[in-house]
């Protein structure tokens, strides 16, 4: 991992340690990673909440609101609980176009464990969008998890 994403790393870390709300900590690292990554349109969260995920914290263009799991990058990622790295959104089979100029996306599922209100221990995804086909690669990937990975640890007592 180059420099500067170990530099966000530790941000993050700084940013959310001592906040055990997750809707703030999903805030304030979607904000954080929008504006520090480069390339982006969109960097946010999704929750399970009732048989979907639902929109939380973001930042970039509107969103969809609720999506169906099993559908599209991000209701794909959630059901199977593996992080999905695409390099062009048009060649995903599904895909839900909730801002027609993404071109690439990596979603990273994430659960709480003990929360009641999940499938299989899966309680969202993160989200990042661009418009620049094949933007994401290993190191974004692992830059991701580690963020959804932090944000489990901050955040998971207050669940």
């Amino acid at each position: 991992m180059n420099a500067e994403y170990k530099l966000l790393i530790e941000q993050a870390r700084a940013l959310i340690e001592s906040e055990p709300d997750p809707i703030a900590n999903a805030a304030n690292l979607a904000s954080l990673i929008y504006h520090n990554v480069s390339d982006l349109n969109w960097a946010g969260f999704y929750f399970y909440r009732k048989d979907e995920l639902v929109l939380g914290p973001f930042m970039g263009q509107v969103a969809c609101t609720r999506i169906p799991i099993g559908k599209g990058v991000c209701g794909t990622a959630f059901e199977t609980k593996q992080t999905l790295v695409v390099a062009d959104v048009h060649e995903f089979e599904g895909h839900i176009a909730c801002d027609s100029t993404s071109e690439s996306e990596v979603v990273v599922p994430f659960s709480f464990n003990g929360q009641t209100n999940i499938q299989d221990g899966v309680a969202g995804v993160l989200d990042i969008d661009s418009p620049v086909k094949n933007r994401f690669g290993a190191a974004e990937q692992e830059l991701f998890e580690l963020l959804a990975h932090l944000y489990v640890q901050e955040s998971e007592g207050s669940v």
